[in-house]
């Protein structure tokens, strides 16, 4: 099920970071990247229609991933939302899965075979 028309928001603030996701995906998968929850939720509401992933980063400046999600998930529910950090999951975070606020977390150095599974998962539960 890799297929281009399938969209994917990534959100970090670390650029470097944006863009190793988007050279890794990009072949696969439409990629939109954004350094701030700001402007993903900027990137969500002019594409929304598009994006079937959001895949954020915890630690950010301003707004955290979890916060994030939540806010995108106030207008966007039919999105599957993901966490990917470079440190352990916590409470937040677990109770974000608990709660279906995210659908699953991944760790930093990411697992592109893992990342793929999910996304095409996401893809073929939204059709």
């Amino acid at each position: 099920m890799q297929k281009r028309n399938v969209t994917v928001l990534y959100v970090d603030d670390e650029e470097f970071n944006l863009f190793l996701f988007k050279i890794t995906f990009e072949k696969k998968y439409a990629v939109y990247t954004a350094s701030s929850g700001f402007d993903g939720l900027k990137i969500l509401d002019e594409h929304h229609t598009d994006i079937i992933v959001v895949i954020s980063d915890m630690k950010m400046p301003n707004m955290n991933g979890v916060e994030f999600i939540k806010k995108a998930r106030e207008k966007y529910d039919h999105i599957f939302y993901f966490i990917l950090s470079g440190f352990d999951s916590n409470p937040e975070i677990e109770n974000a899965i608990e709660e279906k606020i995210i659908h699953q977390f991944f760790s930093k150095p990411f697992e592109i075979n893992e990342i793929e599974k999910a996304i095409n998962t996401a893809a073929a539960n939204s059709e």
